[in-house]
């Protein structure tokens, strides 16, 4: 005899909203379906399969990489372990982003390390007239972004292999977006939790976390126009040091944001105006 939904969920073992979201992916149904339908049985495919994602997640293995889905800015995009799982306090680097990058003309922005594509596919949806160049050193993770701008028919961005700047020579860049890796090497958090099944490489960066970042903010005023500006996301408590580096790299009208929990999460800064 098959469960049903309600004992599915109660029996698996996870917190209830993991729970619902594999469920949920495992009938190829929604949560609020789930919901209206507690006392449906589930055929043994179903549950088989329901069954064997629980067990991964409790594993360790992230939702998202289960699922294949994470949901960004309102668009659904699809992640593999080749990239990062985007996360809500990435949307708040898109919110400064939009605030700064001027709408109704074009305009062009340089997206460093892309991963899945979030933010550049976020800023290609919201400027429809910007044109958005996205890179990434890992090849396989532009094969995810670019797959995403497909499927979510979006015409305005291309993608480019690249270590950072290098191999970009294009300048006059009205904005340059990155969230870049910045834990530091030795944190203890890389080996706890989800981020054990994420790509090292897009997650930790130097003795202090801040190796990438340095690189980015040191390269950025020359690649950008007069009056451009830059937004990068970085760690909770090092806010302090990025606006310190921007400063020193000459950028003026610097601004900061939070995220979600409150934590400062994003940091900007323009370019002198010739």
């Amino acid at each position: 005899m098959t469960s049903t939904v309600r004992r599915a969920l109660a029996q698996s073992g996870l917190v209830p909203i993991d729970a619902q979201v594999l469920l949920a992916h495992a009938v190829q149904r929604d949560r609020a379906w789930l919901v209206a339908h507690d006392d449906d049985a589930l055929s043994r495919e179903q549950e088989a399969m329901f069954v064997a994602l629980a067990k991964r997640r409790r594993d360790g293995e992230p939702v998202a990489y289960l699922t294949g889905v994470r949901e960004f800015w309102g668009l659904p995009l699809v992640v593999t372990p080749d990239v990062l799982i985007p996360r809500p306090e990435t949307e708040t680097l898109v919110e400064l982003a939009l605030a700064w990058l001027p709408s109704g003309r074009p305009v062009r922005v340089l997206d460093l390390g892309t991963g899945s594509g979030a933010i550049a596919l976020a800023l290609a949806s919201e400027r429809t007239q910007a044109r958005i160049v996205a890179t990434d050193l890992s090849a396989a993770a532009l094969d995810v972004a670019r797959a995403n701008a497909q499927r979510l028919v979006l015409p305005n961005i291309e993608f480019a292999q690249a270590d950072w700047y290098g191999g970009i020579r294009e300048t006059g860049w009205d904005m340059i977006v990155s969230n870049p890796p910045y834990v530091a090497l030795a944190d203890p958090h890389l080996a706890e939790g989800d981020l054990r099944f994420e790509p090292a490489g897009a997650l930790a960066s130097g003795l202090d976390g801040l190796a990438a970042l340095r690189t980015i903010i040191g390269g950025a005023l020359t690649h950008l126009a007069p009056g451009g500006a830059l937004v990068v996301e970085h760690g909770f408590n090092q806010s302090d040091e990025v606006q310190e580096l921007l400063s020193d790299a000459g950028f003026v009208d610097l601004a900061v944001a939070r995220d979600l929990a409150g934590y400062w999460r994003v940091a900007g800064g323009k370019t002198r105006q010739e």
